[in-house]
């Protein structure tokens, strides 16, 4: 039988009943407890049932009435994944494919060498990549696709659950597969309904020519190996059933005639993020590991393993709730995929699927950044050991970009494992910056001579390493990111803990700024603090000075030192040498003959007009000195705007994802919408928009399309932004309201800078209510329809506001 979806208590629908469930089943409630691959006590087990109804978990659940194509995985693939181990399954009646990969399981090495033209190497050798770890088939030969009927494949976000089911000969068959935290392995479990059975095998694979064993009297088959970097890797698989036989026959395993199969595999590597032991753990035996997980795991029901990763996963995604307005009947008839094309093909708003594409982002976010390492180019997925970009983690957006929903879209604790890498690799990005910054081949030394603190490359790898050209300015991004958590959180334990890597990049900033004489628009001159040589990503002259993105981000990075070392009571000293410092910036102008802010210290437009990237512009997102009130000189706001239209609405998923975020800035509605609606345009043969399993595509010519996972996250960001803007002190409320949003909505468990969560319900583009609650902001002015209100809360009260307008 099927594992069954029962009622559970009202209070078990409710955010806070999800994480009583979750504590009381001791299950962590807060994300990243998982750290490397590593052993750990077995999980306690829920007592009461964690399953959602069949009528909830219809509420977020995507479905398509094909499987995925083995040739199209990245596309068709559904993703599953516990935070460290992932997998794209394909849900083929004849044959269950899993491509599995472990976060850690990258090549290459610290690479800390420049080439004669002061970049870093970046192949799969020297810089590394991500790849896969291995491929698990569940051959099932007499369930040919061709004889099946009613076939239905679904993804339920709610729980993290991807299931499949068709009839053949009068028999309905199931299968559900999960891949769950708490028992650090993926579990596969097939059932029928109507008396057939399963015949068939299972075969666990390398991908990189490992050999596979197996063991007859302890039920697995697995494989261990090592890279030439020396990371050690290893995976297992087991099988069981309550009916039938299931055996291993050398390196795989049989079974036969089995009413159930539960199939469990599990793998990871010896990884450690510490870069003192080399970023290994050497009493990791990843294979022997492997082994031991799946065969405790194996010794529980089916049941009992979903229960457990239900209530895990619904603690977190149960942290925020969001609805857009209803869809029509027509619309909820269709498949995912074949409503995600009717919305191109009518351009009619369909709000449940808009709202599904946040919430799925946020199922990404929960299955792709937990207690390991973050989140990546294409997260946590590959459906091959070539990658695009190594799959790397790229510091002049994309990596950026992956985590600006975490905390919006109340998934703080998400947020950690980006704030665990950056710390585990400052001990190695110091050393690199300190030895070869101001190498006479690197085009962006400090002409000074001076050197302090740490910077990053553009491209970055686990192993405290870099690719490509140096980013001086990345390091200043990567704080922006790191600090802006903590206005979510307001948590002083994190603030100290990340403190190093801020005042690190202010000791980099303070040795790189040059002195320079500007004129003003009366002819007075003045000197001022600029950026040496740099380059606006990724366009433009290679070595210009005092470019808009830097000085942005160092002016961002400069107050964000203050605020630090005050609520830290530290450094006082340095702080007002750095207050001097900031006060003596240059902040960008409007050009007198493009009308556009600045990119570079020119007037002159020096690269393209439609770039992808919005560098220029990181005053209005993710910082916010430029904004559409009275503290942004009417001169400079409208350069920003000016500039912002000449880049176009139609450009690469992620690009269209920080378009949206900007117009939402600047509270317009319609465009940031339709920014939004335009990265859920079908993907064909390549083209840029989103893929049958609504993973975002990249266009890279010739018809070939790049699974680049930013826009995934990027997007909901912007949804939320559309609806919540806020600052430390400053809160609006649907500051950027779409029509087709308007006549009615809700949104509960959005995170507030300043240290604050919201619910907000609205009714023809009016607030109707709104409930904050404290999580460490003691006082927030509220806006809404043009009515202010001033709130002050101890942390963990709260208080609802009615009549906003």
């Amino acid at each position: 039988m099927d594992i069954p979806h029962t009622d559970s208590p009202d209070n078990l629908r409710s955010r806070r009943g999800f994480l009583a469930l979750a504590a009381a089943t001791g299950v962590a409630t807060a994300l990243g407890g998982l750290p490397a691959f590593t052993a750990s006590a077995a999980p306690r087990r829920p007592t009461e049932s964690a399953l959602l109804s069949a009528a909830d978990a219809a509420k977020n659940q995507l479905w398509w009435q094909a499987p995925g194509s083995a040739d199209s995985m990245i596309q068709q693939g559904l993703p599953v994944g516990n935070g460290r181990l992932g997998a794209l399954a394909s849900n083929s009646p004849s044959g269950e494919l899993l491509l599995i990969t472990d976060a850690t399981l990258w090549t290459g090495g610290v690479n800390d060498t420049l080439q004669s033209d002061g970049q870093f190497p970046y192949g799969r050798d020297d810089f590394g990549s991500f790849t896969l770890l291995a491929q698990l088939t569940v051959d099932i030969p007499d369930h040919d696709l061709g004889a099946a009927t009613h076939y239905r494949r679904s993804l339920d976000l709610a729980q993290g659950l991807v299931s499949a089911s068709y009839d053949i000969s009068g028999v309905t068959y199931r299968r559900q597969i999960f891949a769950s935290r708490p028992d650090d392995a993926i579990v596969l479990y097939f059932s029928q309904q109507g008396g057939g059975t399963y015949t068939g095998t299972v075969s666990l694979v390398g991908t990189h020519g490992e050999s596979t064993t197996g063991s007859s009297t302890g039920h697995w088959a697995s494989f261990g190996a090592s890279f030439a970097n020396g990371l050690t890797y290893g995976a297992a698989v087991t099988a069981h059933s309550s009916t039938g036989t299931v055996r291993v026959d050398g390196t795989s395993i049989s079974f036969s005639g089995c009413e159930d199969l539960t199939v469990v595999v599990s793998g990871g590597t010896d990884y450690a993020p510490d870069a003192a032991a080399k970023f290994r753990d050497p009493s990791v035996d990843p294979e022997r590991l492997a082994r031991t997980k799946v065969i405790d795991a194996c010794g529980h029901s089916a049941s009992t393993l979903l229960h457990t990763h239900v209530a895990d996963f619904r603690a977190a995604f149960g942290q925020l709730d969001i609805d857009l307005g209803p869809s029509s009947a027509a619309q909820r008839e269709l498949d995912t995929w074949e409503r995600v094309r009717a919305r191109y093909r009518d351009d009619v708003p369909d709000p449940e699927l808009e709202a599904a594409y946040l919430q799925f982002g946020r199922y990404l976010m929960i299955s792709g950044s937990r207690g390991s390492l973050p989140l990546n180019l294409q997260g946590l997925w590959l459906d091959g050991n070539d990658p695009d970009w190594m799959a790397d983690y790229h510091t002049d957006i994309n990596v950026q970009m992956n985590y600006w929903m975490a905390d919006r879209a109340g998934l703080s604790g998400c947020f950690d494992a980006f704030a665990d890498y950056c710390l585990a690799q400052l001990p190695s990005w110091t050393d690199v910056t300190r030895r070869l910054f101001n190498s006479s081949t690197n085009r962006y030394r400090n002409s000074s001579g001076k050197i302090a603190g740490w910077t990053v490359a553009i491209s970055t790898n686990p192993y405290g390493g870099g690719g490509w050209w140096w980013h001086p300015a990345g390091n200043a991004w990567l704080c922006q990111s790191l600090f802006e958590h903590y206005e979510y959180t307001q948590d002083r334990a994190y603030l100290e803990k990340i403190y190093p890597l801020i005042k690190g990049a202010v000791e980099f900033w303070e040795a790189r700024l040059i002195t320079t004489t500007v004129t003003d628009a009366s002819g007075a001159a003045r000197e001022v603090l600029i950026a040496d040589s740099d380059w606006s990503p990724e366009q433009g002259p290679l070595d210009a000075k005092g470019i808009t993105y830097a000085q942005e981000l160092v002016w961002n990075l400069f107050g964000n030192y203050r605020t630090t070392t005050e609520a830290l009571g530290k450094d006082a000293g340095y702080r007002r040498t750095v207050d001097g410092l900031r006060a003596r910036l240059y902040l960008p102008v409007v050009s007198p003959k493009t009308g556009w802010l600045e990119e570079w210290m020119s007037p002159d437009n020096l690269g393209e007009t439609t770039h992808r990237h919005l560098s220029p512009l990181i005053g209005l997102f993710p910082g916010d000195r430029i904004r559409p009130d009275d503290s942004t000189p009417k001169d400079i706001l409208e350069g920003a705007t000016a500039l912002l239209t000449a880049r176009g609405m139609n450009n690469f998923g992620w690009a269209n994802a920080w378009r949206s975020l900007c117009w939402a800035r600047l509270k317009d509605a319609e465009k940031a919408y339709q920014l939004v609606v335009n990265n859920l345009k079908p993907s064909a043969n390549g083209s840029n928009g989103t893929a049958m399993n609504l993973f975002d595509i990249y266009e890279a010519g010739q018809g070939r399309g790049i699974f680049q996972i930013d826009a995934n996250f990027g997007t909901p960001a912007a949804i939320i932004e559309m609806l919540v803007y806020s600052r430390p002190g400053h809160l609006e409320l649907l500051p950027a309201l779409p029509a087709a949003w308007a006549a009615s909505g809700s949104v509960s468990g959005v995170g507030i800078r300043g240290g604050f969560v919201a619910d907000i319900g609205w009714k023809n583009g009016k607030v109707t209510r709104a409930t904050l609650r404290s999580v460490g902001g003691r006082s927030t002015t509220v806006h809404a329809g043009g009515v202010s209100r001033t709130v002050h809360l101890e942390h963990g009260e709260s208080v609802t506001l009615r009549n906003l307008g």
